[in-house]
């Protein structure tokens, strides 16, 4: 189907898990070396979330990025490449927030025909797994995502996360 793949991480790594468990379905896997109240830190802060949230590999980059992350909130990233003169705008807003646990947002610059984005955040000793499921409107919807490239980057935004997560760890809340 060409939307399920793992990192090739070396060992001490986790590995990044993308399946498409239904037609409307993509779920992503990954758990991070940090207790769950830093890594949720890393999802609902600006300022962390510009330093992983795209892929180097794509060659894109913030422009700006807000996000008021509780319920009832909003998001906006802008992004720029060089290709293009246009930025990229993805934006929404957050439908449930629970501190350190789970966070779901809409994606709302396609219109009507947006994914609904649900992070879970499990605690699991000094590890924490990640769950991210994209529930889109139709199979097309899908379809048309994984063939756009748009879900094929989050290996490698796992993997900038986790260096965000040791810096973060390493200041010990200093972000």
């Amino acid at each position: 189907m060409g939307a399920t793949g793992e990192s090739e991480s070396s060992a001490k790594k986790n590995r990044t898990t993308v399946e498409r468990q239904s037609e409307r379905e993509l779920v992503v896997t990954r758990s991070f070396n940090a207790p769950a109240r830093i890594v949720f830190e890393a999802w609902t802060k600006p300022e962390l979330l510009q330093r992983w949230w795209a892929p180097k590999s794509f060659g894109i980059s913030f422009v700006s990025c807000e996000a008021d992350v509780r319920t009832g909130g909003t998001y906006r990233f802008v992004f720029g490449h060089q290709a293009s003169k246009q930025p990229m705008e993805f934006f929404g807003r957050y439908i449930e927030v629970t501190p350190h646990s789970r966070i779901v947002w809409t994606n709302e610059e396609a219109g009507e025909g947006g994914s609904v984005t649900t992070v879970t955040f499990e605690q699991q000793g000094a590890t924490t797994l990640v769950v991210m499921h994209d529930l889109y409107p139709s199979k097309d919807a899908l379809d048309e995502a994984i063939a756009s490239g748009s879900t094929s980057g989050f290996s490698e935004t796992f993997e900038q996360l986790d260096d965000v997560l040791v810096t973060v760890r390493a200041g010990a809340g200093h972000s």
